[in-house]
């Protein structure tokens, strides 16, 4: 395969908690792949996911990162910061920012955020999958053995 000239990369990032891994994930990351030639997953961290969802995922961040580089999805994979959560924006400055239909976390003040950095980034809302069948929570209240506990 060829490689491509870094200057003519089309970066695409993605944000998510990605926990339970199902058909609507993979979804998401081949719209995501469809918008650029590199694509870079940031895995929300476990406290981050305590905030925004009032509950810790199912899977520690380091087993939800090896679960997502074992799947093969994506081209970068890595967990976002603890901190300023648009940092990795910052720092990776994509060519699209690929947003789950469903998120909303860390997205009021994007736009503002892109112009203020001279990022000249397309926000894209990405397309559900069957959310009926696949969505995290849903399957998640299917389980029945006990979610691993998340020790930072």
């Amino acid at each position: 395969m060829k490689e491509i000239p870094e200057k003519q990369q089309k970066k695409v990032i993605i944000f998510g908690t990605f926990d339970l891994l199902h058909a609507g994930h993979e979804n998401m990351f081949e719209q995501a792949r469809a918008l650029g030639n590199q694509l870079t997953v940031i895995i929300a961290r476990d406290e981050t996911v305590k905030k925004i969802k009032n509950e810790y995922p199912y899977y520690t961040e380091k087993q939800r990162l090896k679960n997502l580089k074992n799947a093969g999805l994506a081209d970068k994979i890595i967990l976002g910061g603890l901190g300023d959560k648009y940092d990795v924006i910052r720092k990776i400055r994509p060519d699209v920012i690929a947003l789950g239909y469903d998120q909303f976390a860390f997205t009021y003040q994007l736009e503002k955020f892109l112009i203020d950095e001279k990022i000249d980034a397309e926000i894209t809302r990405l397309k559900s999958y069957k959310p009926e069948i696949y969505k995290s929570s849903l399957i998640r209240a299917t389980l029945t053995s006990t979610p691993q506990p998340c020790f930072l």
